[in-house]
């Protein structure tokens, strides 16, 4: 099918709006109509370049929610007419790392680096091109194909904007307090920056993301004194353990994810949505589709 989504065709290039050739779901993939969608700051280090992402042109965007249109012949766990979300990072509940505890990194279905499905090929392309998208997806189109494996099943009733927000960015700084640092009610802590990220902490945040510089300067003495520099993918979260209950936290209305959606923008004048972030008073983009 052809449909309009959002490409950046070089490092730095303005994003463009293009008519994108998405192929039918393979065998264990997805095939979504994305409802929404909502800017990162991944996807903007993306488009002016970072050591994460060296491939082009590129199919935008890894936060969304959508519908299910159609499921390759082996997909048992997702029918045509579910709500999901997309998600980076996959869950299998066997491999060391799942049954571990200690790690939400996946061995089985992994963080994938490579901008193409798991079979190294791609399912958009675009003036005759390859295009690759950023992780598991492309959520900046009107339509995109996920493997199952990196997707969680939502309940319908949910605000869609939320559950874009969840797909990451909120469920980032949620997580990173809740199974990092594992903040309890008293603690003290100290919050740096006020995107979704940060204010999805609701209590101490570890610092995340990935800015263009593959390295950060680190003084000695803190880390002899005892103190600790600790990473986090997707707050610590496993997508099929962990994100469901965020989301039923959400329909429950106990995060107040209003405050964070402040500005909303067409798919079509997605440049827009990056002159807003421009302003001090924003927190967050929807992207309607």
């Amino acid at each position: 099918m052809e449909i309009s989504g959002a490409v950046c065709w070089k490092v730095g290039e303005a994003v463009k709006i293009e008519e994108i050739q998405v192929d039918p779901p393979k065998a264990n993939e997805v095939r979504l109509k994305m409802l929404s969608s909502s800017i990162c700051h991944t996807d903007i280090s993306s488009i002016q370049g970072t050591p994460m992402i060296q491939f082009y042109p590129l199919a935008l965007g890894h936060e969304g929610v959508g519908v299910v249109e159609s499921v390759g012949n082996t997909v048992k766990s997702m029918k045509e007419g579910d709500m999901v979300i997309p998600t980076y990072i996959g869950e299998c509940q066997e491999c060391e790392n799942c049954i571990s505890g200690k790690s939400n990194l996946c061995l089985t279905y992994p963080r994938r680096f490579t901008g193409l499905m798991s079979d190294n090929t791609s399912r958009m392309s675009c003036r005759g091109q390859r295009l690759c998208h950023l992780f598991s997806c492309a959520t900046w189109s009107e339509y995109t194909v996920v493997d199952v494996n990196y997707l969680v099943k939502i309940d319908p009733s949910m605000n869609p904007a939320h559950a874009s927000f969840i797909s990451c960015g909120f469920s980032t700084g949620y997580g990173a307090a809740w199974k990092e640092a594992r903040v309890k009610k008293g603690s003290s802590v100290t919050v740096f920056g006020l995107g979704a990220v940060e204010l999805g902490g609701s209590g101490k945040t570890i610092m995340l993301g990935v800015g263009a510089e593959p390295y950060v300067s680190l003084g000695v003495l803190p880390i002899i004194s005892g103190r600790t520099l600790k990473g986090s993918v997707l707050g610590g979260l496993k997508s099929i353990s962990d994100l469901p209950i965020i989301a039923d936290k959400c329909i429950k209305q106990e995060f107040p994810l209003e405050e964070l959606f402040t500005h909303e923008v067409q798919l079509t004048n997605i440049e827009e949505a990056f002159e807003l972030l421009k302003q001090p008073n924003c927190v967050k983009v929807v992207i309607k589709i």
